[in-house]
């Protein structure tokens, strides 16, 4: 540990009741955590680990098990049985827990109250007044005033964002200290700055094409903002361009956009959105090549089309124009021919996989644009146009293989100079670790640092013009479609038909270049049939924001172990890359490599159980953990042979969140997509390893977004930590607002002075006991905030798992609550009518709450969009046909979950408590069959609705009209197949039910 680390851990000591932590990112919260648990014995309780993310956990498990000889640690899930759960807590130790069941545990007493040590939250800033980490400390606070609630942080931006969230954090965590550790404090900075790494700062320009898109992207942004400004209704402070290139950035804007989402205009809406559009595009901008640049740019035209605002702005046709000039150009050829010609072009070595992966659809697409590639072809020859493929690199690559060559010459120098051995120190974990965004970064440029990068050009080109032909296959089908319809003038099916009139010449270029581009991507389509075209690698997706699928998750070692290829000069370079199509080069592992090399000396490690560790460290036993770590030593150290020419490279995903540094200990890092996080964690670890050397390697665009936005992130977590330390200086807290006092409830309000003169006539005023209402909760229902907001107004909750509704309020009511998202998606999937069925059945006061956001607009629609027609689409619509179909269904429209409390206790008045053995029972049948309290027992016989519902062709839509046509089930069965398909909505249901009552039962003779 380090030394402000120490600091930290023993100012919460310190306090017996705990505090809040605010670490700046990246130094190291999961190691003060797991240093104070370290610190728990189990003789003094349970100590409870809440709303720790899958890394968090992972990294805070691996610090105990490494620390510590016998960790005393335990997941409780979900799944486990209750009565496991009860053992546990009573054994004490160290769980982590999911909110949802530790508090259900609590309110059915399961959990020894007085037996908790204490509590420790992560992420803090996430939480509100109502969340279910509230509650938690709340009801544990009310039986424990001793032990202590530990809140952890590192995201001090989040922490800022709203009127005072920190001082509502901790008054909802009952927590009255305040612990601020910034980057610039005085003795963070003294243990990062006293042996800082040796920086390398490499400043790229961009190329031509990328400096005029990035120029166009922010021209066209800035145009956004303004347009947004023009509304009136966003804070303008806010609206900037160097704001807009951070995600916070749209939940800001929608953060004061959402009470009148209603009521803005449709380009309002469509700004918002284009914002996150643009901010995606200057992402991918530096992160991508220009191939998938371009594909992401046809995927946003296919998907936005005309709904999308930016798009038409002056400056945007200048970003398509030169995503196109960097990926390929027209050029004059010779008449009569069309070739595609590619600078150095390039076939990698076949595979199979494309093979298989080219299904019987892409033929189908091949075959389809085998027409129109014929008169790309004759279009393109009588014009003399040539398709060039440009595709131009991103300048990142040429440096990062310089980088590493550079890396290589100087592992030889030491080799030579050392007389052929390279000392321990200068040796010492000889790996170099690059850290990109995302793990599509990382594959790309692992295959760019074997293969080369213009094959990994080539590849992408291949893949882009396959995508051509699948689109155009669609289109193809789509026009199909519309042979037959009548035509007309003006826009037509969103298109507008091109006649012989149309002669301009952008028009004919256009045409062109798609005749080309098609042309060449059918070329590529027979190919692909043959079987010479390479995997189909991971795009960004407009809706996933370049996440990749398919060969991991995001860790460093999803991103394969590769031996880094000896450097040769340009001819032999060339020279290498023309035999590929002769020779099949094997992609052999690195690690492989040297464990085979080292089996005579050492003890075999297999690379499933290295990647198997590295990956899932918490399922591993400390032993296993030792073993891979000392292997990795030894191939760090070793694994390069006596001449040190062929350092490791590992690529890293950050996406992936995974604490790899303490594990690879790598001697060179080079951060190819610069991040601050990272950045920290860097320093954090030389300041843990003081005597090694570590060189540090910055790739930035230079003048580019990127930069910009690595400088405002420093400089905004540095201003939320001043805002921090202001807030801190005037905060007023309660005396006692460490647990003793738990809020106003209901049955605690005062009461008006009007209230009380009121009651002197009755006894002289003297108050009667109040009984405490009661709830019952279904037990899912603890993934929202109301049964939170219900305990807090001072009533009783149950959970028990129900089958007929979410809340029973008393033995004759029962409530199904629906946010606006769960309505929309219910009526779509029908099963909002089945749960109201099943409260008309069961209950004499069905009632469905339809709950409202209190940040949001209190309307489904404005009132203009109203219409007097019912619509099968209109939500207004299909909340009256369901109301007219359930007239004793009651709605309950509630503006917030304060307001649905309040909603309760009126409904509650003059009600019975409900019997949680009653409740449930409800829907369930007994051992006889009979179901209790049954409504439509009294009309129906509803043991033959059960079985004229498990009937084949019988369905939720059809089984009422076959009971209002059928007296019974006799009358069913001689029904004629007419009359069957009448009542059942088609003679295929029909022919189903009837062959199923007319099959004949087989006998024994």
């Amino acid at each position: 540990m380090l030394q402000f680390h120490e600091h930290i851990v023993s100012e919460l000591l310190e306090d017996e009741n705990g505090g809040l932590v605010i670490l700046a990112s990246g130094l190291g919260l999961h190691k003060i955590v797991s240093s104070l648990l370290l610190l728990h014995s189990p003789s003094q309780g349970s100590v409870f680990v809440l709303s720790a993310s899958d890394s968090q956990k992972s990294a805070i498990k691996n610090e105990l098990i490494l620390n510590s000889p016998s960790p005393n640690f335990a997941e409780i899930a979900f799944d486990s049985s209750s009565q496991h759960r009860q053992e546990l807590y009573s054994e004490g130790g160290i769980f982590f827990i999911t909110t949802r069941v530790l508090i259900v545990d609590m309110l059915n007493s399961r959990v020894p109250m007085s037996r908790v040590a204490g509590i420790v939250i992560l992420n803090a800033h996430k939480l509100t007044e109502t969340c279910t980490e509230a509650f938690i400390v709340r009801v544990y606070r009310s039986f424990n005033r001793a032990g202590y609630v530990r809140a952890f942080s590192d995201k001090p931006q989040a922490m800022v964002s709203g009127f005072a969230k920190t001082e509502r954090i901790m008054k909802a965590l009952f927590i009255r200290r305040l612990f601020l550790w910034p980057r610039f404090q005085v003795f963070v900075s003294d243990d990062l700055e006293r042996n800082p790494p040796e920086v390398i700062d490499f400043r790229i320009p961009l190329s031509g094409h990328m400096k005029g898109i990035q120029t166009a992207l922010l021209e066209v942004m800035d145009a956004c903002l303004k347009e947004l400004k023009k509304t009136n209704k966003v804070d303008v402070d806010d609206l900037t361009v160097e704001n807009g290139l951070f995600k916070s950035f749209d939940e800001i804007v929608r953060s004061q956009l959402d009470p009148i989402w209603h009521v803005i205009s449709k380009k309002t809406k469509q700004l918002v959105y284009d914002l996150q559009s643009l901010r995606r595009l200057a992402d991918y901008l530096v992160r991508y090549d220009s191939v998938a640049f371009l594909r992401y740019l046809d995927t946003l035209r296919v998907s936005e089309g005309i709904r999308s605002v930016w798009m038409f702005a002056a400056s945007s046709q200048k970003i398509f124009e030169l995503a196109k000039k960097s990926v390929y150009r027209l050029a004059k050829g010779s008449e009569g021919d069309l070739a595609v010609v590619a600078a150095s072009r390039v076939r990698g070595r076949l595979g199979k996989s494309r093979i298989e992966e080219g299904s019987e659809a892409d033929g189908r697409n091949v075959d389809e644009a085998a027409t129109s590639d014929e008169q790309g072809k004759r279009s393109a020859a009588r014009s003399g146009v040539v398709l060039e493929a440009v595709l131009e690199e991103p300048p990142k690559w040429k440096v990062l293989r310089g980088v590493l060559e550079e890396i290589e010459n100087k592992m030889k120098n030491q080799a030579l100079s050392g007389k052929g051995e390279c000392t321990s120190e200068e040796l010492d974990h000889g790996a170099i670790l690059v850290a990109c965004k995302d793990e599509r970064s990382c594959m790309q440029l692992q295959d760019c640092m074997a293969k080369g990068a213009r094959q990994v050009m080539n590849e992408e080109w291949e893949k882009y013009l396959v995508g051509r032909i699948e689109l155009h296959g669609l289109r193809t089908q789509s026009n199909k479609k519309r042979k037959k319809e009548l035509a007309g003038f003006g826009i037509l099916n969103g298109t507008v038909p091109a006649g012989p009139v149309e002669t301009t010449e952008t028009g004919n270029m256009y045409l062109l270049e798609h005749n080309v581009l098609l042309a060449a991507a059918a070329d590529v389509g027979k190919r692909i049939k043959q079987g010479t075209v390479v995997n189909n690698a991971l795009l960004p997706e407009a809706s996933k924001a370049g996440h990749g699928q398919g060969r991991g998750k995001g860790a460093c070692v999803k991103a394969k172990w590769t031996k880094f290829p000896s450097v040769k000069s340009n001819k032999e370079k060339h020279s290498e890359i023309s035999e590929l199509e002769k020779e099949k080069v094997e992609h052999k592992d690195y690690l492989a490599d040297v464990s085979e090399s080292e089996s005579n000396k050492k003890e075999k490690c297999d690379i499933a159980d290295v990647e198997r560790v590295l990956a899932n460290p918490e399922t591993c036993s400390c032993s296993e953990t030792q073993t891979v770590e000392k292997w990795i030593h030894d191939v760090n150290s070793n694994g390069s042979g006596s001449n040190c020419s062929t350092p490791v490279v590992h690529f890293y995903a950050l996406e992936s969140d995974q604490h790899i540094l303490d594990v690879l200990r790598p001697s060179v890092i080079i951060c190819y997509h610069p991040d601050m996080t990272f950045v920290r964690e860097i320093e954090v670890y030389k300041a843990e390893y003081p005597s090694k050397k570590l060189q540090v390697y910055f790739l930035f665009y230079d003048d580019s977004t990127e930069v910009q936005k690595f400088e405002a992130s420093i400089r905004r977590e540095n201003g939320a930590f001043e805002s921090l330390i202001r807030q801190k200086s005037l905060m007023m807290f309660p005396v006692d607002q460490d647990g003793r006092c738990l809020g106003l409830t209901i049955l605690s309000e005062p009461q008006s002075l009007d209230s009380r003169n009121a009651l002197t006539r009755k006894a002289g005023g003297r108050k009667l006991p109040e009984k405490q209402m009661q709830v019952i909760v279904d037990m899912r229902e603890f993934m929202s905030s109301l049964p939170n907001v219900l305990h807090q107004k001072g009533m009783k909750i149950v959970p028990i798992t129900l089958e007929v509704g979410d809340y029973v309020l008393s033995p004759l009511m029962c409530v199904e609550r629906k946010s606006i998202s769960d309505l929309f998606s219910s009526f779509i999937s029908g099963r909002l009518y089945n749960q109201v069925e099943t409260m008309v059945r069961y209950y004499r006061i069905p009632v469905l709450l339809i709950e409202f956001s209190q940040d949001k607009s209190f309307s489904f629609q404005s009132a203009s969009d109203i219409g007097e027609d019912v619509v099968p689409t209109s939500i207004i619509s299909k909340l009256s046909l369901l109301v007219l179909h359930f007239p004793r269904l009651r709605l309950v429209w509630s503006r917030s979950l304060h307001a649905t409390a309040e909603v309760f206790a009126s409904l509650k008045a003059n009600q019975d408590e409900p019997d949680e053995a009653a409740a449930m029972r409800v829907g369930i049948p007994s051992d006889e069959g009979i179901i209790q309290d049954d409504v439509r027992a009294e009309n129906y016989n509803t043991s033959a609705v059960e079985f004229l519902r498990s009937l084949p062709g019988v369905t939720d839509s059809n089984y009422r009209k076959i009971m209002d046509g059928c007296k019974s089930l006799a009358d069913l069965a001689i029904l004629p197949v007419e009359e069957l398909a009448e009542l059942m909505g088609g003679q295929r249901a029909a022919h189903t039910l009837r062959d199923f009552l007319d099959a004949k039962f087989p006998t024994l003779l």
